[in-house]
């Protein structure tokens, strides 16, 4: 698994405030939140510690990426991983240059300059944390 990632020796919320601030500056928004530790309480009982997905997008990459290539959607939005670990919490970042290493060789070419900036933006925001 391909990931860019951070460890905040901070509460979930803080992480979770100071990353959707530092996306914002390199363009990007949450779409999504999916509460796992919530979820698997609600339809398992299951304890777990605390554990959050957001689906975060650049609208003018997104644009890009499927103008390119219309089936990208199935590898959209970029997901970050909050979780609680025993050093802080634990931020995940989804490498689009990886992920997109699922395509065709001949996709990736085309989408290479889009990926490229995603992931230069995702970076970017990763060292603003």
């Amino acid at each position: 698994m391909t990931d860019l990632r951070k460890t905040l020796k901070t509460s979930l919320a803080e992480a979770r405030a100071r990353l959707e601030a530092a996306l914002k500056e390199e363009g990007f928004g949450i779409l999504t939140e999916i509460d796992v530790a919530a979820t698997l309480k609600a339809r398992l009982g299951l304890e777990r510690p605390p554990y959050l997905i957001l689906g975060a997008c650049n609208p003018n990459l997104a644009a890009k990426a499927l103008e390119a290539e219309p089936d990208i959607g199935l590898l959209l939005p970029c997901n970050a991983v909050l979780r609680e670990g025993e050093e802080g919490v634990e931020i995940l970042l989804q490498d689009p240059k990886g992920m997109f290493q699922v395509l065709p060789p001949e996709k990736q070419e085309t989408l290479k300059p889009v990926v490229e900036e995603a992931r230069s933006r995702l970076e970017k925001a990763l060292a603003k944390l």
